[in-house]
């Protein structure tokens, strides 16, 4: 009798490792990895080489054939020397991922915490290229190797969940957060062509919408970076060609407001005016506030100076600047633009749909979203500035945790 308990608790061991599936667990959908196996063959591998992984939670009833793809974020790698760290860890290598990943948000199976996309085929699209599924080249000195083939990825996969019921789609949303947000923009057109024509194809980014911006030093910090990831990861030949040919400098076309002048597919846009990331990284990077003055303000918005809450909200105007055409000339595009200190706000629970989620006008990111994308009214909902939100979380990563994804040599940047 115990040899066949310990029999049937390896096999159960067994199943749990290597097949897809899913655990629900009171709220918590878990969701199994699936590897593309065939991928290697096509050169569609991540930064160390390993197989590129998605995770898919099958649709049911009449969102059997409706389809959500959402690119996983992480930030990203410009040069030599921090892709090969970023190589060693889940942001370069399936090998260091978690098998299983919880699915909530947007990607949320229940009725009553995703009321509009609950039952649609709902897919996760890991990220282990480290320049938003978009390179396309290779580095080998003979000691060191990576693989910059996040452009093979993205078709990977798609070509993997083809035959899986893609083909067949009669609605789509292709979305992502954060350096995930930033690859719908380069890849929403791309994935309307790969659909039936008469499918309702859609893209979403969320904390997306990075802006070529000056720091506080009046310096480039992020236009310097993307220009060497860009350059590094062999990019520019797959940026949108329309945004390439009427720019004088190519490259940028990879920042979303350069990029989103040429998408065709309808579009919406879930990006907070005081983003984190953007504050942390791009307002305020490590390189331009060697003394610390800003590190109370980044922790706590409670306490910025006066003059630091003045430069933050020139980040917010230089946002609206940048938006003001999408918003102004587009009735089928959609945009939630709220005044929450926060980054990625879709795959949360708390701040997709629940009780206590941030609003805009009384309305939640899913609500907006859901009537934007059925059509169900026009949704383009500006915030008023900060501080007067008061359903805003203002939920702020470890500087840790936000410095783990934006790998950079400081030199280049």
């Amino acid at each position: 009798m115990m040899k066949i308990r310990i029999e049937i608790t390896l096999c159960l061991v067994l199943f749990l490792v290597l097949a897809p599936f899913c655990i629900c667990s009171g709220e918590r959908l878990l969701v199994g990895m699936t590897l593309v196996r065939n991928a290697t063959a096509h050169g569609a591998v991540c930064l160390d080489g390993s197989l590129p992984a998605y995770h898919l939670h099958r649709g049911f009833g009449a969102g059997s054939n409706n389809w959500i793809l959402q690119f996983e974020g992480g930030g990203w790698c410009n040069d030599i020397s921090s892709c090969l760290e970023r190589a060693k860890t889940r942001r370069g290598s399936t090998r260091y991922m978690s098998k299983l990943e919880v699915f909530s948000g947007i990607l949320s199976s229940n009725a009553s915490l995703n009321p509009d996309f609950y039952n649609w085929n709902r897919v996760k699209l890991r990220y282990c290229d480290g320049a938003s599924f978009s390179g396309d080249s290779k580095f080998d000195n003979g000691t060191s190797l990576l693989y910059f083939r996040g452009q093979r990825i993205w078709e990977a996969i798609i070509h993997d969940l083809l035959p899986k019921g893609l083909s067949r789609a009669r609605k789509a949303l292709l979305s992502g957060c954060s350096a995930g947000g930033l690859a719908t923009f380069l890849h929403c057109d791309n994935f309307t062509k790969m659909l039936p024509s008469n499918a309702s194809v859609k893209c979403l980014s969320d904390a997306g919408f990075f802006l070529d911006e000056r720091d506080i030093s009046l310096n480039y910090s992020m236009r310097s970076f993307y220009h060497d990831l860009v350059a590094l990861q062999g990019i520019e030949q797959n940026l949108n060609p329309n945004c390439t040919r009427s720019i004088s400098n190519p490259k940028l076309c990879f920042f979303p407001q350069y990029a989103l002048n040429y998408i065709s597919t309808p579009y919406f846009i879930l990006n907070s005016a005081y983003d984190v990331f953007q504050f942390h990284h791009s307002l305020v990077p490590p390189s331009a506030d060697l003394h610390g003055h800003w590190n109370r303000c980044k922790l706590d918005p409670a306490a910025c100076s006066a003059y630091q809450i003045s430069v933050l909200q020139g980040l917010r105007r230089d946002m609206l600047v940048a938006l003001y055409p999408f918003y102004k000339n587009s009735r089928r595009d959609g945009m939630f633009l709220n005044s929450c200190f926060a980054h990625c706000q879709s795959e949360s629970q708390d701040t997709w749909f629940a009780v206590d989620s941030p609003r805009i006008h009384n309305k939640t990111i899913a609500e907006a979203v859901g009537d934007w994308y059925f059509s169900r009214k026009i949704t383009k909902e500006i915030d008023c500035p900060y501080p007067c939100d008061k359903t805003c979380h203002n939920l702020i990563p470890s500087p840790q945790g936000l410095n783990a994804t934006f790998t950079y040599n400081l030199q280049s940047s």
